[in-house]
């Protein structure tokens, strides 16, 4: 068994502390690195020691893997975990790491390359009888040939980049005549956020929901799933609400789709976590749509529902260890919500909202869990993801997670920057959501953010109107004679 005893987390905000805590709690002691912007963040003071690696810029600080290894050879670091975003998915920084006999908590760089390309991962799984989105098994960058290809698909088709994530050169094209012209928007995305133009085309699949599986694979052969994330209410298609289990699984379906995520890790010889995302539409039929190799933003409802927590799993692992779980052990235990709270204001398309935090509240209670990267008194960086906080929150059923989730958003105070906290509000109170009919265009559907503001202004006004009852009543009681 290999030996971790300093762990260097790569990252910042809440997840470098989520990743510190449970390494304090197995015995390891921690590095944080950060730039010049995040001298004072929580992460810096959290870890047992810090180094400063650049300026403010993420190209010049949390992206410089040469300059991170450099750290943790200095400081005698056993292993570097990358969290997520950043270089949690570069397979030359997983690689360099390897060459330093640096363990990187992560799955190998071979894996990390197979499933970087959507069009290497899709042949990879192709020999396992994963059932897939209808569509071509090459890059395309000749507009000629994606027309014929499109006609042949069927539109609606998707235009998706190849080398992409996060929504970037994705375009969705109703009809042949708008083709050309959304398909020449989607290579130049393409080439201006990945330096790589091609991109391939599938079929559209209509009120699809977005289910990921999470997988957990040790290097003795052994890979379990930790059941399904729901995640279809996403804006700019990213996520931004998530719960575990989904709604709308059966058990049989739920082995099936999660005995499917086994395969897929299995095709390129996964190790560590790593999430399996599907595609399911109207008639409960799945398709393979990637995979994510690293842990997911939303691992905590994976956590509150199984009991585990994944990332000890990834270190337990990244250590030789063989995985202490088997499928059978595994049982899903009541129900978990997430919110992502970004500062970006749902009341203007979800714009970065940056600035000073005047006032940073968060709630507390039993059920409730905050990932949180920040606090009061401090300003929210213009440099990186505008995400402050995870709000997690957990019941016995659906139906009181939701409830326990808009009772923790009301006793959520920011001021300072406006959030997604109306929103997760809206989501948890809308019929589409409680009642589990909904899918990945929930958020073009349903959500209107001026019938939103109006909402709230009239619960300030009412607010203000008892605050002034309240005030002449007290004053009343203050006057009457002894």
């Amino acid at each position: 068994m290999k030996k971790i005893t300093k762990i260097l987390v790569a990252n910042r905000g809440e997840i470098a502390i989520r990743v510190m805590n449970t390494a304090k709690k197995m015995g390891i002691s921690t590095v944080a690195v950060y730039s010049t912007a995040d001298r004072n963040a929580l992460h810096v003071k959290y870890a047992d020691e810090a180094v400063c690696i650049g300026e403010a810029a993420s190209s010049q600080s949390y992206l410089r893997g040469d300059k991170i290894i450099e750290v943790a050879k200095q400081l005698g670091v056993d292993a570097i975990h990358p969290g997520y975003g950043f270089l949690s998915e570069n397979s030359s920084f997983a690689q360099e790491c390897e060459k330093n006999d640096i363990i990187f908590i992560g799955p190998k760089s071979k894996a990390i390359e197979i499933m970087g390309s959507k069009l290497a991962a899709k042949e990879a799984v192709m020999h396992y009888n994963i059932p897939m989105v209808p569509g071509v098994d090459h890059a395309i960058t000749d507009i000629e040939e994606a027309k014929r290809t499109a006609k042949e698909v069927g539109f609606p088709i998707l235009i998706k980049a190849s080398a992409g994530g996060g929504g970037k050169g994705m375009r969705v094209v109703e009809k042949e005549e708008d083709f050309e012209s959304q398909m020449n928007r989607a290579i130049s995305e393409a080439t201006s956020a990945f330096g790589d133009g091609s991109v391939f085309i599938e079929k559209y699949v209509t009120k699809p929901r977005h289910i990921e599986i999470q997988i957990m694979a040790d290097t003795h052969g052994n890979v379990v799933y930790v059941f399904e994330r729901e995640c279809s209410v996403q804006r700019r298609h990213q996520k931004v609400v998530e719960e575990a289990p989904s709604s709308i699984l059966t058990p049989e379906k739920r082995k099936e789709m999660g005995e499917a995520a086994v395969k897929v890790a299995k095709s390129c010889d996964y190790v560590g976590a790593g999430t399996v995302e599907f595609l399911m539409d109207d008639q409960h039929n799945f398709y393979f749509l990637e995979m994510n190799t690293r842990l997911q933003v939303e691992h905590p409802v994976t956590e509150m529902i199984s009991g585990l927590d994944l990332v000890e799993l990834q270190i337990r692992v990244a250590r030789g260890e063989v995985l202490p779980i088997k499928q059978e052990d595994l049982k899903i235990t009541g129900h978990a919500m997430e919110l992502r709270v970004y500062a970006e204001d749902s009341l203007n398309d979800f714009l970065p909202n940056v600035g000073f935090l005047s006032k940073y509240q968060l709630p507390v209670g039993e059920g409730i869990r905050v990932d949180n990267g920040i606090a009061e008194g401090m300003d929210v960086p213009i440099y990186y993801d505008p995400m402050l906080s995870k709000l997690v929150t957990y019941g016995k059923t659906r139906e009181e997670s939701i409830e326990k989730m808009i009772e923790a958003i009301d006793h959520y105070h920011v001021e300072g920057v406006a959030t997604t906290l109306p929103f997760g509000k809206f989501v948890m109170q809308h019929e589409a959501f409680r009642s589990g009919d909904f899918d990945t265009s929930f958020v073009k559907k349903y959500y209107d953010a001026d019938k939103l503001k109006s909402h709230l202004e009239t619960e300030a006004e009412i607010a203000a109107l008892l605050a002034l009852q309240h005030y002449i009543e007290d004053k009343k009681v203050l006057r009457l004679p002894n």
